[in-house]
């Protein structure tokens, strides 16, 4: 069982980083074919896509959120890192982590959806 678990301070700044960590037990961050993503929820809003990690160390971005993210990972310590800058009361919202996994077939890479995801954690952007 696969299990995600996010860290990191639930209290950040205007124009500070944003940092959290998900740590992952019971499987590998460098197993094929999986990504590792970060999700967010606003207050009141939908689930929005940040971006991702995969299992080669490829990273994939928001288009919305490209300019201010950077997603890194640790293999030794089979964890991934979300780092967000110049934060602004709009970036409050409920942190995840998740797994995208993948199969490969004929060529092409599809999709099998997210199957494992962290409990969240508030992040609150404030003075």
């Amino acid at each position: 069982q696969v299990q995600l678990q996010e860290s990191g301070p639930g209290l950040v700044q205007p124009s500070q980083t944003l940092s959290l960590t998900c740590t992952v037990s019971g499987g590998s961050i460098t197993t094929k074919y999986s990504v590792w993503t970060w999700i967010r929820r606003p207050p009141g809003k939908g689930l929005e896509w940040m971006g991702g990690i995969g299992y080669d160390g490829i990273t994939y971005y928001s288009p919305s959120l490209k300019s201010r993210t950077s997603i890194s990972r640790d293999t030794s310590k089979n964890q991934f890192t979300l780092q967000l800058s110049s934060v602004t009361p709009e970036d409050h919202a409920v942190y995840y982590c998740s797994r995208e996994v993948f199969t490969y077939s004929s060529g092409s890479y599809y999709s099998e959806g997210l199957d494992y995801w962290g409990k969240g954690t508030l992040v609150t952007v404030s003075s």
